[in-house]
């Protein structure tokens, strides 16, 4: 079942490149936060590294006046995601989550099969915003579409 708004964050470890590859645990990373999750597909994809992850980079500052992390989410590993970090310029504070196994994206139900295009499962292409562990937005894509996940659209719906 997808996560709905006013749900608590599933418990997961997550993997970041920091020194080695270091686990996240998501209890601990939204604890007492505001953090937006934005998750795509994949790294190095065309939409993800043309728009996606460049609109947050943009906007970074903007999240942060806010009082609010920013963390980008994929079916890749940490090494992945370090490296798309670095070739997209990402500012230090966005936190570039891999989700190797796909199993946090499972327990949040918004997984993508993209086994028909060579790439496994996969996360659907989605941002959400949550206060100390629980949803307040959840914006997930319509196949192919790239709207309402954005940086942009996510800061216009923050009260």
């Amino acid at each position: 079942m997808t996560i709905q708004i006013g749900d608590k964050i599933p418990h997961a470890t997550l993997n970041t490149l920091k020194d080695g590859v270091q686990a996240v645990d998501t209890d601990e990373m939204f604890a007492g936060k505001k953090v937006v999750l934005f998750a795509v597909p994949g790294a190095f994809t065309p939409t993800c590294s043309a728009k996606h992850l460049p609109g947050y980079a943009e906007k970074f500052g903007e999240f942060e006046k806010r009082g609010i992390e920013v963390a980008c989410l994929s079916v890749n590993d940490a090494f992945v995601m370090d490296a798309w970090a670095k070739s997209q310029n990402v500012p230090e504070g966005v936190q570039m989550l891999a989700d190797g196994n796909g199993a946090f994206t499972q327990a949040l139900g918004l997984e993508l099969d993209a086994t028909a295009f060579g790439m496994g499962l996969r996360a659907k292409r989605f941002a959400l915003y949550a206060e100390d562990g629980v949803v307040k937005q959840l914006h997930i894509e319509a196949p192919g579409e790239f709207k309402v996940s954005s940086a942009q659209y996510v800061l216009e719906h923050l009260a």
